[in-house]
């Protein structure tokens, strides 16, 4: 029976992982998994993994600081969630009008009857914030998932090999696109953004937000395999040998695969993707030169490839021409944005719902319509995701939600910095920046409102988490 048992956790443990790897290769290709029924199909499938890990009878044992380590993004998160649930909840009207009166005034004067009814949500428009709230939860389940099934190595870095396949596919398509007499985004005719690189996404910011977060690991399994490279103390026939058994042609397509992205990234002329590209490179030269544990001949052949890596990536770019995508740098371009008055509109919404916010998912219904090139036009997100779930959960689900995704990270960073296993510290620098770019991109931009990509962060935060404490 024991053996029976084990077989069917086997075959549990594989479908859930296989599920996981499904959902990274779905999710970028219908539109970046906008469209609803994209998003129906990742929350079943979130919910049917999480079934199924509840079949599982001999779960496996944590690291004995990993309880620990996630005490507090598990109460911050939950937190969240409970706050969520809230929104939702009907509540008694006197307590609305105590807690939210902004709220409370806003149902009152667009429902005067709803001033005296005896139960009110805090949300405005629960409905809204139930309909996101249950496409959060399933990211949630994803991140849960991969921290309670994937401890082996095979099972990481074939999540990591997977999503790198799926950054080089989508740089490869941007690209061919780009130079097609009629670009298409798969199935669909392509409207919008018709000089950029975009992939299968609609719009270039999210593509250049996508491959961001997928460069870092690819640099980081990089220097998980070549570390064996500088070897001191070895003379060229067995670094020759050593070379050839970790596989120097694969090396290669790793790097082929950095410089296509990055020149996608360029050519997408984002100005934020190409600002968090440069910044990538910076972090990975910056932080291997003080806190990588290898010798200084190590770090110093592991700095001049990333310098070399850049530099090439750099003259390719330069001869291909990016002459469109610097001029959107120019003051005038930006001086014509609209975000700081996006910025300005968000932070008003937010000083009149301060503590419970509007409701999740509640934004465009309360953000007012505005003039653009003697057009009115409707504004669906604040292109900063920070202000606009500050607009939606006040600052105490600001709190729970960034705070667990914080602490994750800072925690990440802590324990990566006292690992010495040379390929352990190579994956999760790579999970630690991709994690911190798609962070600052999200500062001018919407991408944590994207499907493809925030269930890509939830899965490298989570994967990161995992190899940090990983051991053999």
């Amino acid at each position: 029976m024991e053996k029976v048992g084990l077989k069917r956790d086997r075959i549990i443990y594989s479908i859930i992982e296989f599920g996981i790897l499904g959902l990274l290769v779905f999710s970028p290709l219908p539109a970046g998994s906008v469209p609803e029924w994209s998003v129906l199909v990742i929350e079943l499938t979130a919910i049917i993994l999480l079934l199924f890990f509840f079949l599982i009878k001999e779960k496996p044992l944590p690291d004995k600081i990993f309880p620990q380590f996630m005490k507090w993004p598990k109460y911050f998160f939950s937190s969240f969630l409970i706050l969520i649930f809230l929104q939702i909840m009907p509540l008694p009207t006197f307590l609305v009008k105590i807690i939210s009166p902004s709220v409370y005034s806003f149902k009152a004067s667009f429902s005067p009857a709803s001033s005296v009814t005896k139960f009110m949500t805090l949300s405005i428009i629960p409905s809204h914030t139930l309909k996101l709230g249950l496409e959060i939860i399933s990211y949630f389940i994803i991140g849960y998932l991969i921290l309670k099934t994937t401890s082996k190595k095979t099972q990481i870095l074939r999540i990591i090999y997977v999503s790198i396949a799926m950054g080089m596919f989508e740089a490869f398509y941007g690209l061919f696109e780009l130079y097609n007499k009629n670009p298409r985004i798969l199935f669909y005719r392509k409207i919008y953004h018709l000089d950029s690189v975009t992939g299968t996404f609609v719009n270039r910011n999210h593509f250049s937000g996508y491959l961001e977060m997928i460069i870092p690991l690819v640099i980081g399994i990089i220097l998980a395999r070549i570390y064996i490279f500088s070897f001191p103390g070895l003379n060229w026939r067995e670094k020759v040998h050593l070379i050839s058994e970790k596989g120097i042609s694969k090396n290669i397509v790793l790097s082929c695969g950095v410089i296509l992205m990055s020149i996608s990234v360029l050519f997408s002329k984002s100005r934020s993707g190409v600002f968090i590209l440069i910044l990538c490179f910076i972090l990975f030269f910056g932080l291997i030169s003080v806190y990588f544990g290898v010798s200084t001949s190590q770090k110093r052949w592991i700095r001049n490839f990333i310098l070399i890596l850049f530099l090439f990536i750099l003259i390719i770019s330069i001869y291909t021409g990016i002459d469109a995508t610097i001029e959107r740098f120019a003051l005038d371009n930006l001086l014509k944005e609209g975000r700081p008055v996006f910025w300005g509109n968000s932070l008003r919404i937010f000083s009149e719902y301060p503590i419970f916010g509007t409701g999740l998912g509640t934004f465009p219904s309360l953000y007012p319509d505005i003039m653009e090139d003697g057009k009115l036009i409707r504004i669906y997100h604040a292109h900063n995701d920070f202000l606009e779930y500050l607009c939606e959960t006040g600052i105490l689900g600001f709190i729970f939600l960034f705070g667990g995704v914080f602490i994750m990270l800072i925690k990440n960073f802590i324990l990566w910095q006292k690992r010495r296993h040379p390929e352990v510290k190579g994956l999760a620098l790579g999970g630690i920046i991709a994690s911190l770019s798609i962070l600052i991109h999200s500062l001018t931009d919407f991408n944590l409102h994207i499907p493809a990509n925030i269930l890509l962060f939830s899965i490298i935060l989570s994967l990161t988490t995992v190899i940090v404490h990983y051991k053999k």
